[in-house]
């Protein structure tokens, strides 16, 4: 049983207080109360934790501070979207909202190689006024003889390159939990030059200790990849996970997934479920159209098949888009057939924006519409 109370509620702890007496009245009931701060309110939520199938909701409806009584029927406790009406709440860090109504493209390096293409990666999303980024750090390769990236050795100058040119957020992969030690200590050394989302790769998408270290730490939000062939359920079961370890910060991000049918793309492009994720959770959507496609193919129409995808997750309602870019691809260490040239990038901004701007459109269109 989830007890929402009302958003900004002043003095919840009278509330919460009104809430623990009435559940000690019922013999096994374990109360853990969670606050979420969200883009535009800040929410608490109570959840009463054992056999509550007999526990009568009245009692907790009449008190004041209490929006809503729901009986949990979904297994994502924490990431559900437990009634139609209940507004994702988003987040907000180091001055950047990520939510339902605005729209981010994370655009960088795959795999760091060079302080110069950091430094012109930087430079080409402060020309177009970008605040988010994307630079891996840590590679997990399917070859153990593959490039495996810098590591701690980069990040120190990667982080001081990305406060100089303004952005604020980096996602960067993580693939053992003491990465996110060695991140600390960098951010530290570069006066938090910049703000850090920690990635968990498609790779480690069921390596639950490292899903419990991402959550059970509360100063970087999360990004979750997709696992590329396990379920959209095992997946976002593995995001409870982080949730459930107290980080309520994530970003859900479709990849694509590993399928027997082969070509023309990397993988199969899944972007269809973005209103799914949006559905059954209140996670932030993003999408990953570089690692669904894998090459830099080009449509009979002009636009690239990377572009085409990237318009079907942000038509479907995604607001995060991550995508790989370098100044020289031939050259990149990880990845490089399907990255974007920076000079690209205003054309993929303006993309963006024309299918955000559909997606607005189609849901005014619908709106009022009946159900069903």
């Amino acid at each position: 049983m989830i007890l929402i109370l009302r958003p900004d509620l002043q003095g919840p702890s009278t509330t919460l207080d009104e809430i623990d007496s009435i559940a000690r009245c019922h013999e096994g009931v374990e109360v853990k109360t969670y606050e979420f701060q969200g883009t535009r309110h800040r929410f608490t939520e109570v959840h009463l934790v054992g056999q509550t199938s007999t526990v009568p909701t009245d009692p907790f409806e009449l008190l004041p501070g209490v929006l809503r009584v729901i009986r949990v029927s979904t297994r994502y406790r924490m990431i559900g979207r437990h009634a139609s009406d209940h507004e994702a709440a988003g987040f907000h860090y180091n001055g950047v909202d990520f939510d339902q109504h605005h729209v981010h493209v994370m655009a960088g390096l795959c795999a760091v190689d060079t302080r110069e293409h950091v430094d012109a990666m930087f430079a080409a999303l402060q020309a177009n006024g970008l605040e988010t980024s994307r630079m891996g750090a840590y590679k997990p390769r399917t070859s153990p003889y593959d490039f495996q990236g810098l590591g701690a050795t980069c990040l120190p100058w990667v982080f001081e390159s990305a406060g100089r040119h303004g952005v604020k957020v980096v996602s960067m992969e993580v693939t053992d939990a003491r990465h996110i030690e060695e991140i600390q200590g960098a951010l530290a050394q570069s006066g938090n030059a910049t703000g850090v989302m920690l990635q968990v790769g498609t790779r480690n998408a069921q390596n639950f200790e490292l899903l419990k270290a991402v959550g059970q730490q509360r100063e970087f939000p999360v990004l979750f990849k997709r696992g590329m062939g396990i379920t959209l359920e095992e997946s976002l079961n593995a995001t409870e996970y982080i949730a459930s370890e107290g980080n309520p910060n994530i970003v859900f991000c479709l990849r694509g997934v590993k399928s027997h049918l082969g070509d023309p793309h990397r993988n199969l492009v899944d972007f269809g479920h973005v209103p799914v994720v949006l559905r059954q959770t209140r996670l932030t959507v993003c999408i990953d159209p570089s690692h669904s496609v894998g090459r830099g193919a080009v449509a009979p129409d002009g636009i690239p098949d990377i572009f085409h995808v990237t318009g079907q997750g942000i038509v479907a309602g995604a607001t995060g888009v991550l995508v790989d870019f370098h100044p020289h691809p031939a050259r990149a260490l990880c990845d490089g057939p399907q990255a974007l040239l920076p000079e690209e990038l205003p054309r993929l901004i303006a993309y963006v924006r024309t299918m955000r701007g559909a997606y607005e459109a189609a849901v005014e269109s619908f709106r009022g519409a009946p159900v069903g």
